[in-house]
């Protein structure tokens, strides 16, 4: 393995050692929410919310989208990064049954519409 993919997978299994970004993660899984949204799921910080989205998405783990005012979060779909690809394939067998995964899972199905930030 030449060190350019040594690095990469290093730089992918840091990402995943984190509860939270595995968290994000699973329920980004389930729908594209904005941060506001992430942080009512998952109960951190907005500050903290963003500072994980950003880690997930340098990585490639995740892409956004802008609409307006709002920035919307969902799993990348184009990868040149085949490790990336087959880790966020196998990933939610891997995750299945997590009670907190579960929790998480099901506040994402009852978000009916966008949550207002209070910081906006």
């Amino acid at each position: 393995m030449t060190k350019s993919k040594m690095n990469n997978l290093l730089n992918i299994f840091k990402t995943l050692s984190d509860k939270n970004r595995l968290r994000i993660l699973m329920i980004l899984y389930e729908k594209e929410l904005c941060v506001c949204e992430i942080q009512e799921i998952i109960q951190v910080t907005i500050s903290t919310v963003s500072k994980h989205l950003s880690i997930l998405k340098s990585a490639g783990f995740i892409e956004e989208r802008k609409e307006g005012k709002w920035v919307y979060y969902h799993i990348a779909k184009n990868f040149t990064n085949t490790p990336l690809r087959e880790i966020l394939f196998i990933l939610p067998s891997w995750l299945k049954g997590e009670a907190e995964i579960e929790k998480d899972i099901e506040k994402v199905k009852n978000i009916k519409e966008v949550i207002t930030c209070s910081t906006k």
